[in-house]
């Protein structure tokens, strides 16, 4: 028997009168906060004068609803534009910025500020330690002031960067630089040397960092998946995750799982309240018990602005699930939004506070009234299927257009695996708290206890790993903001409707089944119409994280690989899915680990009839790893130079680059990679490895009067483009190989303005996955496979 549906007047209308004013505040924060300090405050300041004046004017219990609104729009904004020109104007007071301006060398006391994170750099360079710190003192110049200035480290883990305790305060000397436009950090520190310690942390803290540590070491003896997800659902340390699941998570939407997100905060509040509550606790002291549990709880993933606000959020979460409080939810939520805009004003640009927010409302909104409508259509025992379904998908359908603006694709897969994977969170992450708080009394019982939350983690990594697999688990959706806007646009369009299309399926069923067909019948593969790889592909760029691996088709079966990326399971699976049976040639353009680490990765795919290398052998310890690995398969090493010529089946491969005279400047070893004019077919395209601008410059007169359809843009899309060289390309499709999340800010803005400024349709690995090229007669198409 199915449940009856709730009665309307039975649910507690929402109060949206504080919502869009907090909208509009934040709106308005996120294009001013970037801004200079009076230009904040003063836009702050007459927002609130106008607001006041609004408010003193409009009659008590009269007026136009559009009235009240408008003034606390201008309230709201001109409250978190004050307290932002506040923390503008302790942050960037000071001779700091001018300083960065003129890269001086400056001595610092400062407290660290987020835990150290170890990132490799893609080839023989020691790994980049980057971390955040508040200055207390700085000397430079001959001058020594007091500043609050917030800075961003670069360091390598020669110097123990990496070593330093999250609220430590230090003494450290090193150039400044200034940094990006638009980033929070005034200065971005290169230290020379390595830290002084002049304070730790105490009280509090030290437990914290205790228990951090204790419980690291207790799930150490977990299998690789388990001993990733426990500590990142339970205080956010995704350190241990491997790669490749991190990768599948973000495919399937679950990477809000993987860090301190307000879920997690309702877990673990929900689990002491009910705790508290079997114990027979008087309820007077139940809510400060729990308000106590959430302050240890933040305190041990770090009270940093991502948790904080995971704390709010998850708070406002637990409102609007709660019938008897749900009324109340959106002015929380509205709260909340301009609480944290007034602590942390740099959150208006941050995607996870968008996010987070966003996942927020649509629990709010529409998890309630869907969840309900579900429930009344199934039976009675399958009830709560219903908000089961509905919490994961509000979530999504609000959240679906900033992910289209991060990634450029729309996970189908996420509303499935995120429902799959809820009755595993909640064990998981209470497992692994109950284990992080028996970790300081003892290690082994602390193993054991995690080793109960390995089980349903591991069922978490088997849904993301699966999910990910799925077809059309990731469709292709137009890149930035215009895909943003359409899809919001859509969505709207589609709530707005959803009930006259109910009505009109109810009427005439046969349209719904006959639009599901055509639906089938697109999305069907068929043997020659769809799936990877497209026909007439001429150049594929594999998605291969940080790092290059192109191929081009050399006839059946047949291709030519240059470079190999830096890990060899992603290259395999690329060629394995191009149908790729041998490769009749390999070309290595210079020897860092980012193409040339997955060359074993080829080796194995297939037969290789010859590799081709670059004369510049340095990294020496890699150009001499790489040697041995291809005489070990038997393959035969031909260094190419200027002016060489290889023709390979249907591809032809002249060498411009590097020459006989070492270029002066820059690195080496990207200086020194090969450069390629190559021609598949009717294609040309222009293949620059990692060359550098000093590297680029000897080549503008040798490509005058060539043209292009490809560029393969060097060095992973970073700043340092030689403008001209990519202009008298004239190519109409730059081809991009660079991994997501990587911490160079490949590829950096400058560049693609370039790319298109110049006509260019840009194809990116780390956003489009595996990115193709094809030849239909005269005109050139592009493929994006998607990051799924």
């Amino acid at each position: 028997m199915a449940r009856p549906a709730t009665p309307p007047t039975d649910e507690p209308r929402l109060d949206a009168r504080l919502l869009l004013p907090a909208l509009l505040a934040w709106a308005v924060l996120t294009l001013l906060v970037p801004q200079p300090v009076w230009v904040t405050g003063t836009v702050g300041g007459l927002a609130l004068l106008a607001g006041a004046g609004l408010l003193a004017r409009r009659p008590a219990h009269a007026g136009p609803p559009l009235l009240g609104v408008t003034a606390l729009a201008l309230v709201a904004t001109g409250l978190v534009c004050s307290s932002a020109a506040l923390h503008l104007l302790r942050d960037r007071s000071g001779p700091v910025a001018g300083w960065a301006q003129e890269g001086a060398v400056a001595s610092i006391t400062a407290v660290v500020t987020t835990e150290p994170r170890v990132i490799s750099r893609g080839d023989e360079r020691a790994p980049l330690v980057v971390l955040e710190i508040r200055a207390q003192e700085m000397t430079a110049r001959g001058r020594t002031v007091g500043t609050a200035a917030p800075l961003v480290v670069m360091a390598t883990t020669a110097d123990g960067w990496e070593d330093l305790r999250w609220r430590s305060t230090i003494r450290a000397e090193g150039r400044l630089r200034a940094p990006e436009p638009g980033d929070r950090e005034v200065a971005v520190l290169a230290p020379r040397g390595p830290p002084e310690t002049v304070a730790v942390p105490v009280g509090v803290l030290v437990g914290a960092d205790h228990v951090r540590d204790r419980f690291r070491e207790a799930v150490g003896p977990l299998p690789a998946d388990p001993r990733g997800l426990v500590p990142g659902l339970v205080i956010g340390d995704t350190s241990l995750t491997p790669d490749d699941l991190t990768e599948d998570m973000r495919a399937t939407g679950m990477t809000h799982l993987s860090a301190v997100s307000g879920s997690n905060v309702a877990l673990v509040c929900g689990a002491v309240a009910v705790l508290v509550a079997r114990l027979g606790v008087h309820r007077r002291w139940r809510t400060p018990l729990v308000l106590l549990a959430l302050v240890g709880f933040v305190l041990l993933c770090r009270p940093e602005p991502s948790v904080l606000r995971a704390g709010v959020m998850g708070s406002v979460g637990l409102l609007a699930l709660s019938s008897a409080r749900r009324r109340v939810s959106l002015p929380a939520l509205a709260a909340a939004v301009l609480g944290l805009l007034c602590v942390d004003p740099w959150l208006a640009r941050s995607y996870g506070f968008a996010l987070s927010t966003l996942a927020t409302l649509g629990l709010v909104v529409w998890s309630r009234p869907w969840g309900d409508a579900m429930a009344s259509r199934l039976p009675r025992r399958m009830s709560l299927l219903g908000d089961a379904v509905a919490v994961p998908l509000a979530a999504q359908v609000a959240c679906a257009p900033v992910i289209v603006l991060l990634q450029g694709s729309i996970t189908t897969v996420a509303v499935l695996a995120n429902l799959l994977a809820a009755p595993l969170v909640a064990p998981t992450t209470v497992l692994g708290v109950l284990a992080a708080v028996v970790s300081p009394l003892s290690v082994p019982l602390a193993t054991l206890v995690a080793w109960l939350a390995a089980l349903p983690a591991w069922l978490l990594a088997q849904v993301a790993r699966r999910g990910a697999d799925l077809p059309y688990g990731t469709l292709e959706w137009v890149d930035g903001v215009p895909g943003a806007a359409l899809l919001t646009a859509l969505t709207v369009l589609a709530l707005v409707t959803g009930a006259w299309w109910r009505h009109q399926l109810r009427r005439r069923p046969w349209c719904g089944w006959a639009g599901l067909g055509a639906l089938a019948g697109v999305l069907w593969p068929g043997p020659s119409l769809s799936g990877w790889p497209p026909p007439g592909w001429v150049v594929v760029g594999c998605d291969v994280g940080q790092g290059d691996a192109f191929v081009l088709r050399a006839g059946p079966g047949a291709a030519v690989l240059v470079d190999a990326g830096e890990e060899p399971e992603p290259l395999q699976r690329c060629l394995r899915d191009l149908g790729v049976q041998r490769l009749d040639a390999v070309v290595l353009s210079h020897f860092h680990s980012d193409h040339v680490g997955g060359l074993p990765g080829a080796l194995d795919a297939g037969p290789v009839r010859t590799a081709y290398t670059s004369p510049v052998r340095d990294p020496p310890a890699v150009a001499g790893r790489t040697s041995a690995e291809l005489a070990e398969a038997g393959v035969p090493e031909v260094v190419l130079v200027e002016g060489d010529v290889v023709t390979v089946g249907e591809v032809r491969l002249e060498v411009l680059s590097p020459g006989p005279h070492p270029v002066v400047g820059g690195s080496a070893a990207n200086n020194g990679s090969l450069v390629l004019d190559v021609t598949v077919g009717e294609t040309r395209v222009l293949m620059t490895g990692d060359l550098e601008p000093e590297g680029a410059r000897p080549l503008r007169q040798l490509l005058s009067g060539r043209d292009y359809d490809v560029l393969k843009v060097a060095h992973h899309g970073s700043a340092a483009q030689d403008d001209a060289l990519v202009t008298g390309t004239r190519a109409e499709v730059a081809l991009i190989g660079v991994g997501a999340d990587n911490t160079f800010g490949h590829p950096s803005p400058s560049a693609l303005d370039l790319l298109r400024d110049n006509g260019m349709l840009v194809l990116r690995t780390d956003t489009d996955g595996d990115v193709a090229v094809s030849r239909e007669g005269a005109s050139l198409v592009v493929h994006r496979r998607g990051t799924g």
